[in-house]
């Protein structure tokens, strides 16, 4: 063949891989855990630790505050081809653009948005520790250092912009829902998987880093839910990160990295009052991430838009009114599942019962989270002729004969309660109550509605008047 055919042929070729990777690797984790399998493949020699750094040096990530704690990323592993360098560079490195789209961010299995950013280097950083349970710069480099950046902005929405993916089988554009913060739920999920993540990686080191995140992001529950599931599963992410850390720590932790920057940067704020911001900004930290359950908003399990428009609640309610699904009649394990029966449900309601949309504030699956219906504001058509007064919560899930796993009825016993309480959405001496104790109905199904009784708040009160 002639020598310009060859060098045509190898161009053609190179471009068709190219264009074949960025156009078959999404913003879902199974496509970037691929995409770090290849980078093992290159090399099946490296040590993980030497994969994140060429993960590092492929994302561009060199700033001043990852220098210190991790060093000039090593160049000596093998050359990535241009395609999974920019496929690397595209979802590590982490931004917010103008439009409101968050870049650097990836779709895990359980529904939930991560950052990859802070995850890779806080695994760095406890594979290079060498005394197990303590890891230099861990927190500074997946938490506090974006918290006290965020803490100390003038700025009035600090924290918590979470969003929906423009698709759920190939996500391509996160798009966030709320006006943008200085750091996203995504970034703060991130940051406590590089947390527990590194500090497992100092007494359990890994073989390969593809395993090591297929294991903690791919695990599939059994039929008791995550009562039998493994302690690292992202799932866990928040229960792992309380027991590592208490609030009282985070925010000391907090507090010095915003005192190191007030002395790099110069600033002229004064001291007391940077650091009271900073406090009482932890306190909404703590209060979101660490004693609030995680939440799969509506967007994410592909909810209809309400129909005409919603009657806003007057807050703070008395009422905290428990129910079960009866059908679906079994409890749902997985993210596609449990939206699956979201939906499922918000059908019924909305096409077979002419409601508005679906009726219950929020649900709870046994994947180990919880699912926004009406959400907090919104009245609800739960309870007939208390829906202005208490808040309807469900278990998918048939409890006549047997209860739902003990882990969701933790998230709405002690989490979610607990939660609307401290935002002051539920009255603090809330009643709680089964359905069946003001409407004439079964529900939540014998087996749940003696398990209740005995839930802090139960009580037996005198019947509203019928409002709505």
């Amino acid at each position: 063949m002639d020598p310009g055919c060859w060098t045509l042929t190898l161009s053609l070729t190179v471009l068709f891989a190219s264009t074949y990777t960025q156009a078959s690797l999404s913003g879902h984790m199974d496509d970037f855990i691929t995409a770090v399998q290849q980078v093992e493949d290159k090399a099946p020699h490296l040590e993980p630790v030497a994969v994140l750094q060429m993960l590092r040096r492929a994302a561009g990530i060199k700033d001043a505050a990852v220098q210190p704690f991790l060093g000039v990323a090593n160049s000596s592993g093998p050359e990535l081809d241009a395609a999974l360098r920019e496929y690397i560079k595209n979802y590590v490195h982490h931004r917010v653009t103008d439009g409101g789209t968050e870049e650097g961010v990836v779709l895990t299995p359980d529904g939930t948005t991560v950052a990859l950013r802070p995850l890779l280097l806080g695994l760095e950083a406890g594979l290079l520790s060498r005394s197990r349970g303590r890891v230099r710069g861990l927190y500074q480099l997946t938490l506090t250092n974006d918290l006290s950046l965020s803490l100390s902005s003038p700025l009035t929405r600090r924290l918590g912009s979470d969003g929906c993916w423009d698709s759920l089988t190939s996500p391509r554009v996160f798009t966030l829902s709320d006006a943008p913060s200085l750091l996203t739920t995504a970034q703060v999920n991130g940051g406590m998987d590089g947390v527990v993540l590194g500090m497992e990686v100092t007494a359990r080191r890994p073989a390969k880093l593809s395993r090591l995140l297929k294991d903690y992001y791919r695990h599939q529950l059994g039929k008791s839910g995550l009562d039998a599931a493994p302690r690292l599963i992202s799932r866990r992410r928040r229960d792992n990160f309380r027991e590592l850390v208490t609030a009282p720590e985070l925010i000391r932790k907090v507090v010095k990295s915003v005192e190191l920057q007030r002395r790099l940067t110069r600033r002229s704020k004064e001291r007391k009052q940077l650091l009271a911001a900073v406090k009482e900004g932890m306190k909404e930290f703590v209060h979101m991430y660490m004693d609030c359950p995680p939440i799969i908003p509506r967007c994410m399990w592909g909810a209809e838009a309400y129909k005409g428009t919603p009657t806003n609640l007057s807050l703070p309610l008395s009422f905290l009114y428990i129910h079960h699904t009866h059908t679906p009649g079994q409890p749902c394990l997985s993210f596609q599942q449990c939206s699956a029966d979201m939906r499922s449900m918000q059908r019924f309601h909305q096409v077979d019962r002419g409601w508005d949309d679906i009726g219950y504030s929020f649900v709870a699956g046994s994947d180990g989270f919880i699912y926004e219906g009406r959400g907090w504001h919104w009245r609800g058509a739960h309870t007939l002729g208390h829906n202005s007064v208490g808040y309807g919560v469900s278990f998918i899930g048939d409890y006549n004969s047997s209860l739902p796993s003990q882990h969701s009825m933790g998230l709405v016993r002690d989490q979610l309660a607990a939660c609307a309480v401290g935002r002051g959405r539920l009255s603090a001496s809330f009643t709680l109550q089964g359905h069946r104790q003001v409407v004439n109905t079964a529900c939540p199904g014998e087996a749940l509605y003696q398990e209740i009784q005995g839930w802090k708040h139960w009580g037996e009160v005198k019947k509203e008047k019928p409002s709505a």
